[in-house]
């Protein structure tokens, strides 16, 4: 009688399910909402499809393997939530064209909170008028052409320093092997720092104990910050003890990094007032960030507060570091598999750049080569795999299906950037694919987004990952440790890393001694 009993139990649990399915179908059907995968789980929805939270896996893998079962635009419910995952190049050019700003606001997930100042920094906050002013400081006080410019002095230092540093640490005859992870963050870090406070975090001669713990905490947040918390998709009760136990240390780190910006901030604040002379009271180019803003606040207290510049200077860390610093070791590890692309990139500028001089920003327009370089390791490992994600302000339509306001969108750029029927032989690393053309239209290579929530950033990003990595290749010699190919494992994370560090072997171009001994 027991066992009739649990089968009768099965039957109706897996009636139950089965009808939801078939109704829930229907009812997609009658609105015209796109497809979704079968076996919603009650409360739970289709998170079972993780597996693992995205932070413990490649974020782009968990989605991949529904989009090629189901196809390329699909409804799935993360807990409460539901989600349009888009998997095609035609219809994320279409959300961000056609439906760009239906599509231009941020979800207010729970555990982001606290680190995103209550969603007010630039890349949580509700699209409207605070974004849009946030959006102008950033594209004309910050990462304007001009201020690049002005902070080229700035990247090519860094460039130099670890160039330099390579150097010293090498014997000069034979093969030495390094590690450049260490290296590359750092020296984003600084290029940030630089801009943002006008001195350097990194490096032997600038790393005190506050700058040291800083450095710590970016990288603790990074790791925290990247995470996706199950308990944001849950409701609000249950979500709560799902996020407690991550959301104490994020509040510790927070707290941290929010005094040390602060201090930042008084600091550049008392300079300000202690200048005098000529100077006094006048506008300088060379000003950092903070000074700008600072400038701001004079006249608008209120909207350029200190929250307002303590969430931009957090959203340059955390977005400045990874983008440049990954990608060089992707591209690095790419060409020590490939040793005839580093070849052709280093004949490119043995002819193009002379000898008795490091590489400079103005030299890389002369380099397309280096710029095919990059622009394929982009397309293989976007450092955001998956787009940050968007969330409907309005009704559209996407692919001819109706959407609903209120919906979280996420779009799989490493599926799209694979994808077979626009790229041919997808895995293979082929920069050439780039000679004729680096633009690519219509949603086919979205490395930094799309829209008008693109990475402001990415002339940042460019000018730096072209200096430092054509810079490498100039100077030094690089060859694998041993026969075997690099392990090209993806870290786990919503951020495209390799899962374990580069280790190569390097050496400086005897051509080059004599201009890095100088340095």
């Amino acid at each position: 009688m027991e066992d009739i009993s649990v089968f009768s139990c099965l039957v109706l649990l897996l009636s139950f399910l089965l009808t939801k399915f078939v109704l829930n179908n229907i009812n997609n059907r009658r609105k015209n909402l796109p497809p979704s995968p079968p076996n919603s789980l009650p409360i739970l929805g289709h998170l079972y499809l993780l597996k693992k939270p995205l932070h413990q896996s490649p974020a782009h893998q968990p989605l991949a393997r529904p989009a090629s079962l189901h196809g390329p635009i699909l409804l799935v419910r993360f807990g409460i939530r539901p989600v349009l995952v888009i998997s095609s190049a035609s219809l994320a050019d279409e959300c961000f064209t056609t439906n760009d700003i239906s599509f231009a606001n941020r979800p207010k997930l729970p555990s982001a909170s606290l680190t995103t100042y209550n969603y007010t920094s630039f890349e949580s906050t509700s699209y409207g008028s605070q974004w849009r002013d946030m959006r102008r400081i950033a594209n004309t006080e910050v990462l304007s052409c001009h201020r690049l410019a002005f902070f080229s002095d700035v990247r090519a230092d860094e460039a130099r320093a670890l160039a330099r540093q390579l150097f010293h640490d090498s014997t000069h005859e034979d093969f030495t092997r390094v590690e450049l992870r260490p290296r590359l963050s750092g020296l984003a870090m600084n290029v940030i720092m630089k801009m943002a406070v006008g001195k350097r975090y990194y490096g032997k001669e600038s790393m005190d104990d506050g700058a040291r713990r800083f450095k710590e905490l970016v990288e603790d947040s990074f790791a925290l910050d990247g995470a996706s918390n199950v308990g944001d998709f849950l409701p609000s009760v249950i979500g709560w003890f799902a996020r407690r136990r991550v959301q104490s240390r994020r509040a510790q780190i927070h707290g941290y990094r929010d005094n040390f910006i602060q201090a930042l901030v008084e600091e550049q604040r008392r300079m300000m007032k202690e200048e005098v002379g000529e100077l006094a009271g006048k506008k300088r180019s060379n000003k950092t960030m903070i000074e700008t803003i600072l400038l701001l606040q004079r006249t608008n207290p209120e909207q350029y507060n200190d929250r307002f510049i303590k969430s931009l200077v957090t959203t340059l860390v955390s977005a400045g570091i990874d983008t440049s610093s990954n990608t060089i070791e992707w591209a690095m590890s790419l060409l020590l598999n490939n040793p005839e692309k580093l070849e052709k990139a280093s004949k490119e500028i043995n002819e193009k750049v002379e000898n008795d001089h490091l590489i400079e920003e103005s030299d890389l327009v002369k380099l397309p080569y280096l710029h095919c370089i990059i622009n394929e390791t982009l397309r293989m490992y976007p450092v955001g795999p998956l787009l940050a994600p968007h969330e409907s302000l309005e009704e559209c339509k996407v692919g001819g299906y109706n959407i609903p306001k209120g919906m979280m969108l996420l779009v799989n750029a490493y599926m799209i950037q694979r994808d077979p029927t626009i790229w041919p032989e997808p895995t293979k690393f082929l920069p050439e694919r780039f000679l004729q053309s680096n633009k690519v239209d219509g949603g086919k290579m979205i490395p930094f987004g799309m829209g008008r929530r693109r990475c402001p950033g990415e002339g940042l990003a460019m000018k730096e990952m072209g200096l430092v990595l054509g810079t490498l290749i100039q100077c030094f010699e690089w060859r694998r440790i041993g026969l075997k190919d690099m392990d090209m494992k993806e870290g786990s994370g919503l951020i495209m890393s390799k899962a374990n560090p580069l280790e190569a072997m390097c050496r400086p171009r005897k051509s080059m001694i004599s201009t890095l001994s100088q340095l």
